[in-house]
C-alpha cells in the first residue's frame, strides 16, 4: 500500500528520485499518467491492468466516458526506474502538472501521486479548511 509524503526536486534533465518505499511497490517500471487536480497518477503495472479492465466497461456511447478515457490514456506512459532510483517525467506531463523543480510525492492506497510543491500546498490549504465537512460526507459513500 502506498502511503506517506515525500519531498524531492527534479534535476536539470527532468528526472525525479522515487522514494525507496515506493520503488519496492512499483518494480522496475510502472505507468505514469495525467491525474485529477493537476497531479500525476503513478500505478504499478498490476493496478494499471485492473483499472484498464474497469475502464473498458465504460459505455462508448456516453460522451463523458469517451472524454475521460481519451484524456487518461493519451497522457499515459510507461517509465523505468534507473539505477539511481530516478525516473524521467516527460515534458508533456510536467507541463500538465505544473512541475518545474520542487515536487511532493504522496501515497494514496493503490497508487502514488506526483504534485508540484506549489500545487500541493494550494490543494492542502483549500482541502484543510473543509476536511471535517468532507469527512462527514464520507458517510454517504458508506465509510
Amino acid at each position: 500500500m502506498f502511503m506517506g509524503q515525500f519531498q524531492h526536486s527534479l534535476d536539470a534533465k527532468g528526472r525525479l528520485i522515487i522514494p525507496s518505499k515506493f520503488r519496492e511497490l512499483l518494480g522496475d517500471s510502472f505507468i505514469l499518467t495525467k491525474g485529477l487536480d493537476r497531479c500525476l497518477f503513478v500505478y504499478p503495472k498490476d493496478e494499471w491492468c485492473l483499472l484498464e479492465q474497469k475502464l473498458k466497461t465504460l459505455p462508448l456511447t456516453k460522451k463523458d466516458a469517451r472524454a475521460f478515457i481519451r484524456f487518461f490514456f493519451s497522457g499515459a506512459v510507461e517509465v523505468e526506474i534507473d539505477k539511481q532510483g530516478r525516473i524521467l517525467i516527460p515534458p508533456m506531463l510536467r507541463e500538465y502538472a505544473g512541475i518545474e523543480k520542487d515536487v511532493v510525492i504522496i501515497g494514496v492506497s493503490n497508487r502514488a501521486e506526483i504534485w508540484s510543491q506549489k500545487e500541493w500546498e494550494a490543494y492542502c490549504k483549500e482541502a484543510e479548511s473543509s476536511y471535517e465537512e468532507i469527512a462527514e460526507n464520507m458517510v454517504d459513500l458508506g465509510i
